[in-house]
């Protein structure tokens, strides 16, 4: 996720103070990874820097000086820019999981007993997300949701290593 351009997008709906931004990014995407307030306002000050954002007004109080931060013309299209662009599907071929998989057959270990505490991890973990998103709301649900298809693909990753485990272990050795 593009920091930069996910704060770009939410100062797109109005000025905001860096506290502000911070309290809704958690809201809408930070359930499981909250920013800290040191990267609001470093992303804030680059933002700042590249003419993408604007000091909108500041307030001054009791404390320090707060500034409420809009979004420049650029700004906008450079949101829209990368609103636009797909991401790139991540084929992951460097895959950690297989390395070891393959360490373990060059080294005399149980291949087979990996897969199986990667499954039982991955069973745990899509366990939890299945009752989290019951419980949540619906950007909750569509988040696990995304989660859950990505670790049903690793499970029949699992399956199909587990069901060549053999072939793979006479071509490593070879």
């Amino acid at each position: 996720m593009s920091l930069s351009h996910t704060l770009l997008g939410l100062l797109e709906r109005g000025p905001r103070h860096g506290y502000d931004l911070k309290q809704e990014f958690d809201a809408q995407f930070g359930q499981d990874r909250p920013l800290h307030y040191g990267q609001v306002y470093a992303t804030l000050a680059r933002l700042l820097k590249n003419g993408l954002v604007e000091v909108d007004a500041v307030e001054h109080g009791g404390g320090p000086e707060r500034k409420r931060y809009a979004i420049t013309a650029s700004g906008v299209s450079d949101v829209a820019k990368w609103l636009s662009q797909p991401e790139r599907p991540e084929a992951y071929l460097n895959s950690t999981l297989y390395t070891k998989v393959v360490l373990a057959l060059l080294t005399g270990r149980d291949a087979a007993a990996i897969l199986d505490v990667q499954r039982a991890a991955h069973l745990d973990l899509m366990r939890e997300l299945t009752r989290r998103k019951t419980r949540g709301d619906l950007a909750d649900a569509l988040i696990c949701d995304h989660a859950i298809f990505h670790l049903e693909a690793d499970l029949r990753w699992l399956e199909l290593t587990s069901a060549r485990l053999d072939r793979l272990a006479e071509k490593v050795r070879s």
